[in-house]
């Protein structure tokens, strides 16, 4: 139900009692540019990020009208939370702007007011869009990301099954004992299979070094998980020991045996979420385990997205500090003029965004700089900008 206008007078009343005036105005000339651009920046993204892909659809693949809407608006909050950053360096850059170009920054300087407690207000509004674009990004956009790439792929007929097929490898390393007495960690395992149905692995082989060099070699028509033993079950295999000197020393067939291995290839044949469609919590769970599986590239992969995660709603920080220390300067600037310097800066970070991203995944910058560098240096130049804005 729809608030009354008593009542939203009366809020209003009540939290411009409560905060200075100087921070109650500047906030209320911060909100309308800012629901501007979440509006503006939002309807560009979604239509040529997802819009025009669902009318091609719809004509071309015959997807229903009614189908294309619901993922238009499962897809929408990923964008909305995309626009919040955008949207805070385009309100503080027109509402700081404003002020300067109508001498209002003139004004409160000449009442002994600093430039840093002017943008005040500008920062903490950029913390709380921090902590919402935060909570959108966890609660809300991984689960309906993943909705809508089920409905569209259910409207389609074109479900992927919830595994890997063709081709399931793992490497198990452990701890190996060396002949001195000491342990290093070392190949113990490779695990192959040709197929996996969803059910049933086939057409098996095994290499075990466990104990120094390959001394045994299983290969096996098909295996389950035996979920009350925790081991596989292994059906028409053979099992190939080999001695020190790399000859055979016997040579073993069943029809049925239990291997005490890990229940690894079966969570690595298991298709995950796309990297849009997991929270963090998810992300970290699925690095686990990629982890035991020793893929260095998703491994690496995974942990730039992770930290990127974390990193993304400080966006809003930054920017809002950038465009505050930017609209403070003395000038002229229009509010198309003030629409045109965000979308360059914007394009600026997120160049630098990508590029530090891609030297993260090869492994040329850490995880953790790669996600945190452009935050870094965007945040050195609010920083630099607002002290000279200050002098």
């Amino acid at each position: 139900m729809a608030a009354s206008p008593s009542f939203k007078a009366s809020w209003w009343r009540w939290l411009s009692d409560r905060i200075p005036v100087l921070d109650y105005y500047i906030i209320q000339e911060l909100l309308p540019p800012f629901l501007f651009g979440v509006g503006a920046f939002t309807s560009i993204g979604i239509a040529i990020g997802a819009l025009f892909e669902l009318v091609r659809q719809v004509t071309e693949a015959g997807l229903p009208i009614s189908t294309a809407m619901q993922v238009f608006f499962l897809k929408l909050p990923d964008f909305l939370v995309l626009s919040f950053p955008m949207a805070v360096l385009l309100s503080t850059l027109m509402t700081y702007g404003r002020l300067s170009s109508d001498s209002e920054l003139i004004a409160l300087r000449s009442c002994g007011i600093s430039i840093y407690r002017i943008v005040l207000p500008a920062i903490l509004m950029s913390l709380v869009v921090t902590g919402l674009t935060f909570v959108f990004n966890e609660l809300i956009v991984p689960a309906a990301n993943y909705r809508a790439t089920l409905t569209l792929q259910q409207a389609l007929n074109q479900e992927r099954p919830p595994f890997q097929e063709k081709n399931i490898f793992y490497q198990e390393f452990g701890e190996v004992k060396q002949p001195e007495g000491s342990t290093e960690r070392e190949l113990v395992r490779i695990f192959y299979a040709r197929r996996f149905d969803g059910t049933k692995m086939k057409g098996l082989t095994i290499l075990d070094f466990s104990e120094r060099g390959l001394n045994q070699i299983v290969t096996a028509e098909r295996a389950t998980w035996n979920v009350q033993e925790n081991t596989w079950d292994f059906n028409n295999g053979t099992i190939y020991l080999v001695s020190a000197d790399g000859s055979y020393r016997n040579i073993i067939k069943f029809e049925n045996q239990q291997l005490k291995l890990p229940r690894t290839p079966l969570d690595l044949a298991e298709r995950g979420r796309d990297y849009g469609e997991m929270s963090i919590a998810q992300a970290q769970e699925r690095l686990a385990i990629l982890r035991q599986g020793n893929d260095e590239n998703k491994i690496r992969k995974l942990e730039v997205r992770i930290q990127q995660k974390y990193a993304f709603p400080f966006v809003c920080v930054v920017f809002g500090l950038v465009g505050s220390a930017l609209g403070t300067r003395p000038q002229r600037a229009s509010k198309s003029t003030s629409f045109g310097m965000s979308v360059l800066l914007i394009f600026g970070y997120y160049l630098l965004a990508f590029i530090s991203g891609s030297l993260g995944q090869l492994n040329i910058l850490s995880p953790f700089l790669a996600a945190w560098l452009p935050i870094g240096v965007t945040l050195g130049i609010g920083l630099l900008l607002l002290v000279r804005a200050a002098r």
